[in-house]
């Protein structure tokens, strides 16, 4: 979950943020909000690209506006172009060095970077990705996204990383005490990293039956339940998370996916799935285009449907070459 962000219209403001026009005239601020604005709505769409342009542009005529710099490290993340992201981030953090949100994003930044860099420049990366997720935390002790980040670290790092358990430990307790439900969620997710599945489908439980605010935490619980195959999980995700943000998509597809491991209701479970592919953004934090796919073929082959499941298993093959579930897939019902 390190490097999950937010996306579409969906963004919270805690996240977002609003651009400030303090100082700067009227001509001037009519000309950021509408850069601003221009990139936000790309960013939205998942046209990164577009995106990077015109933030890009926007930073140019207006930087000392940190909030150009923070959607344009969210944009570069997305693309994967983790030095840009960085580079953006640690200019948001330099005009403002005490808001808690870009400390947050400095450290998914570095955290992006450190996944794919060498053992040595990984180990440095990631000591970064820890202290600024830290830092955000001591800004502000009620930015849970950034607190879960940490005790996510905390929990699967080694110790040479900084990391351990021992760390996570009083975290998670003040975590639990200023929400039980983002508490529970964090003390799952570290039995996740322990690999301590039963004790972490506990928690979720816990979490789920507390009502998160977070949609992004709930569906995090939702990715997890696919892994392990759990329906009933995945039908509460659903239900906690339409109640928590109602015009997420992500709801449609984990219901959708419960409806096919139960076997039932498939009308319904390919008129969810294809309302999530026109809907969803590409964004991490959103399952692909390809799990969309992958389960509408997992439906078609349920319902003894061959040839529309290796269509569907196809076109999830098109959008993501590494999708091990349907070339293997494929590979069984070609055999047949």
């Amino acid at each position: 979950m390190l490097t999950k962000t937010v996306g579409s219209s969906l963004l919270p403001l805690l996240l977002l943020g609003a651009s400030s026009t303090r100082g700067i005239s009227a001509t001037t601020s009519w000309q950021q909000d509408e850069g601003f604005n221009a990139g936000r709505q790309a960013y939205e769409v998942s046209d990164y690209s577009r995106a990077a342009r015109i933030l890009q542009d926007a930073a140019s005529r207006n930087p000392q506006n940190a909030e150009i710099y923070l959607l344009l490290a969210k944009t570069y993340n997305e693309m994967q172009q983790h030095d840009a992201a960085i580079a953006n981030a640690e200019k948001a953090v330099a005009l403002d060095p005490q808001n808690s949100v870009y400390h947050e994003w400095l450290g998914r930044a570095y955290g992006g970077k450190a996944e794919h860099a060498g053992m040595f420049s990984g180990l440095s990366l990631a000591k970064k990705t820890r202290k600024e997720f830290e830092t955000a935390v001591r800004l502000d002790e009620r930015n849970f996204s950034a607190a879960q980040a940490l005790v996510e670290y905390d929990c699967s790092a080694p110790g040479i990383a900084g990391g351990g358990e021992d760390k996570a430990r009083p975290e998670i307790a003040r975590i639990t005490a200023l929400d039980v439900a983002e508490g529970h969620y964090a003390a799952g997710n570290c039995r996740r990293q322990k690999k301590d599945f039963a004790e972490a489908d506990a928690e979720f439980t816990k979490s789920l039956e507390n009502h998160p605010k977070s949609a992004n935490l709930i569906y995090d619980i939702g990715d997890y339940a696919v892994k392990r195959g759990q329906p009933d999980c995945l039908v509460a995700v659903a239900d906690e998370g339409e109640k928590a943000t109602p015009g997420d998509p992500r709801g449609k597809f984990y219901r959708a996916v419960a409806l096919v491991l139960k076997k039932g209701s498939d009308g319904d479970a390919e008129a969810l799935l294809r309302e999530y592919l026109k809907a969803a953004p590409v964004r991490n934090g959103y399952p692909r285009p390809s799990d969309a796919h992958d389960w509408l073929g997992r439906l078609y082959e349920n319902q003894g449907k061959t040839q529309a499941a290796i269509a569907e298993y196809e076109v999830a093959l098109k959008t993501e070459p590494k999708d091990k579930s349907a070339n293997e897939a494929l590979k069984r019902l070609k055999k047949a």
